[in-house]
């Protein structure tokens, strides 16, 4: 007869370094829910450029501060280098922009609803623009069901006219679709490059953060106000949201694997939703919710996570 002991070590609690990467797996999607009301108070005395502007120089600057600390190695190829400029532009500059202006007219809640269409815009570009996935007949159906799941929170039934809202909500799934092209396109191009995940993220956002530098006499040299709300938010968004939050992920991807770690796609809606109606007083329809879950359904089909098990016989 088996012992009930041969099965304690799958049973075994979970150890120190295991329940660290869970807490920064829970951290991450705390602190990228709170970057819509970050930026939803940024945007009453800054404009759009300028927040994209800030989060990002302060982003770079945090994770530049944490590689001379640890004496990181940075890659000496140009080859790398320009690749990391493309991510730093498709990765940040870009969606950065588009999430700031887009958040001038919808709340910090919807913006963060959207957000979460982010793995099922990486399934079309890895599986479509850049071939390096091939995608099963349920995973297609999961893209459409996520699609479904857009069409639902724009709620075309209340009527179709372009108007701020209507635009914004694009520019965040053309923010979406960007960050849908970064993924893709590292693991097509820069899936080894030798360098530590901590490097590797400083790369892509000091490059951001050069071009940003150098697009400043064109987006952000206009008038500011500045107050404590408007500062700490800078200061968090920046700092926490576009630095540590980002070493946190790339140590849960690296723990947990890319796939199990993309799940802080729900925690962060939830949270920017709860803090918009809690702190802003943002209200919420029916259709965001249903949406959003929806949208869930599909990020499970096309990542794969459901499949029809067949009963094996029992012998």
């Amino acid at each position: 007869m088996t012992s009930t002991r041969a099965t304690a070590p799958a049973l075994a609690p979970m150890t120190a370094s295991t329940r660290w990467i869970a807490v920064q797996f829970v951290l991450a999607g705390v602190v990228w829910g709170s970057s819509f009301l970050f930026m939803k108070v940024a945007l009453t005395g800054i404009s759009p450029a300028q927040v994209a502007w800030t989060r990002i120089l302060l982003g770079s600057l945090t994770l530049g501060i944490l590689v001379l600390a640890r004496r990181e190695h940075l890659t000496r190829s140009l080859r790398v280098w320009a690749h990391l400029l493309v991510l730093g532009l498709t990765f940040c500059v870009i969606p950065f922009l588009l999430f700031s202006w887009a958040q001038q007219h919808v709340s910090s809640g919807v913006a963060s609803i959207f957000n979460a269409t982010t793995p099922i815009m990486t399934a079309i570009m890895a599986w479509l623009v850049f071939r390096v996935e091939r995608l099963k007949a349920l995973q297609v159906v999961g893209i459409g069901v996520g699609i479904l799941g857009v069409v639902v929170i724009i709620a075309p039934w209340q009527g179709i006219s372009l108007d701020g809202s209507l635009v914004a909500e694009l520019a965040i799934l053309g923010a979406t679709a960007s960050y849908g092209f970064s993924f893709a396109y590292m693991r097509r191009f820069v899936s080894n490059t030798g360098m530590s995940a901590l490097a590797f993220t400083f790369g892509y956002i000091a490059m951001a953060g050069l071009a940003m530098t150098l697009l400043t006499p064109f987006l952000v040299l206009t008038p500011v106000r500045l107050d404590v709300p408007i500062v700490v938010s800078l200061v968090l968004l920046g700092c926490l949201g576009t630095g540590i939050a980002y070493v946190w992920n790339q140590n849960t991807v690296r723990a947990w694997g890319p796939t199990r770690a993309s799940t802080v796609t729900y925690i962060t809606p939830v949270v920017g939703v709860v803090l918009g109606v809690l702190i802003l007083g943002e209200t919420v329809s029916w259709n965001e919710p249903v949406g959003a879950l929806v949208v869930f359904l599909g990020i499970l089909l096309a990542q794969d996570r459901l499949r029809l098990r067949r009963r094996t016989a029992q012998t």
